[in-house]
């Protein structure tokens, strides 16, 4: 019983500390994260783009996961409109 009480406070004193590490790099984690995920966006639909993919039978696959971020991902490659004439999300 009392092991178990110590162990639940030094699990929360880790987990406290962890917090405090990772709480002011937050902002680029997050930044990192969105670059990874824009990255692959662009090698899944790059085919149609005009950019020669050689995975292109198999990102075929992801489609129907990944179309629900597409207008989010070309609104922040700059893209005022969407540059896929198969895809209207604008």
């Amino acid at each position: 019983m009392v092991d178990q009480k110590i162990w639940q406070k030094m699990k929360r004193v880790i987990e406290l500390y962890d917090e405090m590490l990772s709480t002011p790099h937050r902002t680029e984690i997050a930044r990192e994260l969105r670059d990874e995920d824009d990255l692959f966006l662009l090698l899944v639909y790059s085919d149609m783009l005009g950019i020669p993919n050689p995975a292109f039978y198999y990102t075929l696959e992801l489609y129907p996961f990944i179309i629900e971020r597409f207008h989010d991902w070309h609104l922040r490659m700059g893209m005022e409109h969407s540059p896929l004439d198969g895809l209207r999300c604008c």
